[in-house]
């Protein structure tokens, strides 16, 4: 666990973090994972993602939506769809209109209040898409900042959210490095992916994992050798994000090229 001096210190990074340099990913050691498995209870929840399975149709962000209801309509989601294009001039350009929820139904690149920036397709060297969702981190800066208690970490590794006890302060919005928390616009409390903990506890897959058709998604129990995603983690190069804040990450990418932020 971090200390708040030490959290303090991760916070002032990451209001910085747009100024990271592109490679914001590190090579995950998989020597760490297995000296976690040591230790512990028999359930540490993980999750695999394979971006060259990612085709960004978005049934995932759709069915996400549906299973945890929040609003379909409204601009926030708990898992969300980049779309990466890199140029011949070296920049790269990302978007993710409404979480993908629609997938990426035009070549124009949605810039926010810059409008939509359309690309050459002789100019683009390289295009690719990154689901992103909740890392679960092992060291979760939003249960350190929350002052009542509201978001807490089970003892299989998920951080969860207590909506009576949420009071609406902000400060895990603004304490995640992965900018992974909302406001739910109708409960209006923090809200985040909770690996669809009512059903993974119940022996079922997330919401998101039965919906994709490609099989980008997969979650499993990283204390149990014999899980896919365990040996996937153990055996091949797999990176996450932002391993520098020292969060540790439980979200595992595979193919994650060095622009993805």
């Amino acid at each position: 666990m971090i200390n708040r001096r030490q959290f303090c210190k991760r916070a002032i990074i990451a209001v910085g973090g747009l100024m990271l340099p592109l490679a914001a990913l590190e090579i995950f050691d998989p020597r760490t994972l297995q000296a976690e498995k040591e230790t512990g209870n028999k359930t540490r929840w993980g999750f695999l993602v394979d971006t060259r399975k990612c085709v960004g149709c978005g049934f995932c962000v759709k069915a996400c939506k549906i299973e945890n209801e929040v609003p379909y309509d409204a601009n926030v989601t708990r898992t969300w769809v980049e779309r990466y294009v890199v140029t011949r001039d070296g920049k790269t350009y990302i978007d993710s209109p409404k979480g993908a929820r629609d997938g990426f139904t035009s070549p124009k690149i949605d810039q926010n209040h810059h409008g939509m920036h359309e690309i050459p397709p002789q100019e683009v060297t390289k295009a690719f898409f990154v689901p992103k969702l909740c890392n679960q981190c092992e060291n979760p800066p939003c249960v350190q900042v929350c002052p009542v208690g509201a978001t807490y970490q089970t003892e299989d590794g998920v951080v969860l959210i207590d909506r009576t006890w949420c009071i609406g302060c902000g400060y895990c919005i603004m304490g995640c490095p992965y900018s992974v928390r909302f406001f739910h616009p109708v409960h209006h409390v923090a809200e985040k992916c909770n690996f669809c903990y009512h059903r993974i506890s119940q022996g079922m897959k997330t919401a998101c994992v039965d919906a994709c058709p490609f099989g980008a998604r997969s979650v499993g129990n990283l204390k149990d050798p014999d899980d896919p995603v365990t040996r996937i983690i153990m055996t091949e190069r797999v990176s996450v994000l932002k391993e520098e804040y020292g969060t540790k990450p439980q979200v595992f990418y595979l193919g994650l090229s060095k622009e993805v932020k």
